[in-house]
């Protein structure tokens, strides 16, 4: 049986191995043989002049947009924009999935009332909620808020509810031998024993929320925003500015993987490492 330990005051599952601080030098390299090949391939067939095409662009050119051009320029404040849209729903988002997860989890008549018709709505497509959610709220900024928290408060609840189920009966056992409080068993036992579930889900919540933010940027088209950046760019035909917002999209996206996968580990720090 899993051994127990109190930590904090929380009742947790006694602390595995220390987790490692990251990849090893030599795997990191590995990963980056593909994306050096890909460049050196980019640079050797379309910077040299080898292949002639409008929707090739030398690398060089791409790089320097974002700084030298002034339509390059306005990426940064594209950025922003999206990242004020993103924090704003996942704050929300994530925060109502949690909360719900919880409550759903501890309170048996309100999950079997609430939880297949929250079941039944995730099964829906994210993006076939916009034409809904753009009739109910307008073309504005309110639309999209809303349509990025649904976006990440699903992946939120199903991991919530998911980790409070797995707790394990030898914890709750402790839990009623100890007399906690209602309070105290959330605080205590729910909280520490669901949180690698937790982390999950806010990591996928992180990830489908930025796809859903560029996403609304790109359908609504109102407002600033990587979304709106990359449809100007196309239909002005600059592949440059295109590959620059494909760019900033999959590096920030990287980042927050990244930005959660540290928060997981640092509070959650007797979870092992996969």
């Amino acid at each position: 049986m899993t051994g127990l330990t109190q930590r904090n005051g929380d009742i947790v599952p006694a602390a595995s191995a220390a987790a490692p601080s990251g990849l090893a030098p030599a795997s990191a390299w590995r990963g980056a043989v593909l994306p050096l090949a890909l460049l050196a391939g980019w640079i050797l067939t379309v910077d040299t002049g080898w292949l002639t095409n409008p929707l090739l662009v030398p690398l060089a050119q791409v790089l320097a947009a974002p700084f030298t051009d002034p339509d390059g320029r306005q990426i940064w404040g594209a950025i922003g924009w999206s990242l004020l849209r993103v924090v704003a729903g996942v704050s929300t988002g994530a925060s109502i999935g949690i909360a719900l997860g919880i409550s759903l989890s501890l309170w048996r008549p309100a999950q079997r009332a609430v939880s297949p018709t929250l079941h039944g709505l995730r099964q829906i497509a994210l993006f076939a909620w916009i034409p809904l959610l753009t009739s109910w709220f307008g073309n504005g900024e309110t639309a999209k808020i809303v349509f990025i928290s649904l976006s990440a408060c699903f992946p939120a609840f199903l991991n919530t509810e998911q980790g409070v189920r797995t707790i394990s009966p030898a914890l709750r056992e402790v839990a009623d031998l100890a007399r906690l409080s209602a309070w105290q068993r959330v605080t205590r036992l729910v909280l520490p024993g669901a949180a690698p579930s937790i982390f999950i889900g806010i990591e996928i919540a992180l990830l489908t929320a930025w796809i859903g933010t560029v996403g609304a940027e790109y359908a609504i088209g109102v407002g600033g925003g990587i979304g709106s950046f990359l449809v100007a760019a196309r239909e002005g035909f600059r592949m440059d500015l295109v590959l620059v917002g494909v760019v900033a999209l999959a590096a920030i996206g990287y980042g927050f993987s990244r930005l959660a996968r540290r928060l997981r580990f640092t509070f959650v720090p007797w979870q092992t490492r996969s």
